[in-house]
């Protein structure tokens, strides 16, 4: 008797674990994101947040950075084709800077210094911005969405008010067109996460040398990063240079994902490259850790702006503490400073061999 009573309460223990979660909600985020492919630092903390049991992916909005629109575009397509989650809107968004134009930044360059990372407009790897490039991992046969990025952005949070995150990991052009259409687009969100900035890394890397203050999502599209930055988000987290050089994309981690059988492992394991000896896992990074903060063990809180003028800096971050800021209106960022490398490593290869998490229509037939 005495037995079957423990067996009854054990089983209604399980049930309610179970329906716990079950209605556990998952967390909503947007991927904004300048797409380059295949595989990289940008498609594969897309993939991280897809892959993530914890994620409700409403969609990834594409906006030109380290490569075109259109081409960012058609890898974002063909990835999630290839790990069968075609459910996942693609949003193209803005495919030119605000303000900046390839054509000054070149005048630019002739009078401060060359830049080394110019995204799309790269010397070396530049083709027109209505070609798609070299996509060998096939072109894609599903279409992207008729909406674009701004509104998509601005109608996912009317739709779930401070529910919704927003990862930046590319320039931040997409949002900034958001908040200059509808001034509550950031108040609404629950909050920003981003890859940007560059304070004083300590690095070898002849990118940030002569350069400190310089970084590529910030510097593409000053003057969107300038009004994102400002905007009145309820929190905003960074993941900067100065941390993410602390990571490394190596061959052994490209192996051990290789190891598994899951259609990202199988993703990553074919197209992901090793080039020269700065591999940093940039994106990746900041994705990783805001699915498990724990991951960062030392942080600070900045205020943030954007050099403007039109000089030598013009780019550049602008960063100062509580008691030395400026009065114009700034907002405060938590700057992630250091963190677990080894549990990182792990949880980006554990989280690559997992299956892919079921489209929700899939999970409530």
């Amino acid at each position: 008797m005495q037995s079957g009573r423990i067996r009854v309460l054990i089983f209604a223990l399980l049930l309610t674990t179970c329906l716990c979660c079950w209605g556990e909600e998952k967390r909503k985020i947007i991927i904004d994101q300048d797409a380059a492919g295949p595989a990289g630092t940008d498609l594969q903390s897309t993939l991280l947040l897809i892959q993530s049991p914890q994620t409700e992916v409403l969609g990834v909005t594409v906006v030109t950075g380290d490569a075109w629109l259109k081409s960012e575009v058609a890898h974002t397509l063909r990835m999630l084709e290839l790990i069968g989650r075609t459910d996942i809107p693609v949003v193209p968004g803005a495919e030119y800077p605000l303000v900046r134009t390839k054509e000054e930044t070149e005048l630019w360059e002739q009078r401060y210094g060359s830049v080394t990372w110019l995204g799309a407009w790269t010397p070396r790897f530049y083709h027109p911005p209505d070609q798609l490039g070299e996509m060998p991992e096939g072109k894609p046969t599903t279409k992207p969405s008729d909406e674009d990025a701004a509104h998509f952005l601005i109608r996912m949070v009317r739709k779930y008010p401070n529910q919704v995150t927003i990862y930046a990991g590319g320039p931040m052009t997409n949002l900034a067109l958001a908040i200059s259409i509808d001034p509550d687009f950031a108040g609404l969100a629950k909050e920003m996460v981003f890859m940007g900035a560059s304070l004083n890394p300590q690095t070898t890397d002849p990118e940030f040398i002569n350069t400190p203050r310089h970084e590529f999502n910030i510097w593409f599209d000053p003057e969107a990063a300038h009004i994102v930055l400002r905007a009145p988000w309820k929190k905003i987290v960074c993941t900067t240079v100065d941390i993410s050089v602390k990571t490394r994309m190596t061959q052994d981690l490209i192996n051990r994902i290789k190891a598994g059988n899951s259609p990202a492992a199988r993703y990553v394991g074919t197209y992901a490259r090793l080039f020269g000896e700065y591999n940093y896992l940039w994106d990746e990074l900041a994705a990783a850790a805001w699915l498990d903060p724990s991951l960062i063990t030392k942080k600070e809180i900045r205020f943030m702006d954007v050099d403007l003028g039109r000089g030598a800096n013009y780019g550049n971050m602008l960063t100062w503490n509580d008691k030395d800021k400026p009065k114009a209106e700034l907002q405060p960022v938590e700057i992630q400073v250091d963190l677990d490398t080894e549990r990182f490593y792990g949880m980006f290869v554990e989280m690559m061999k997992r299956e892919t998490p079921r489209p929700p229509s899939i999970l409530t037939r």
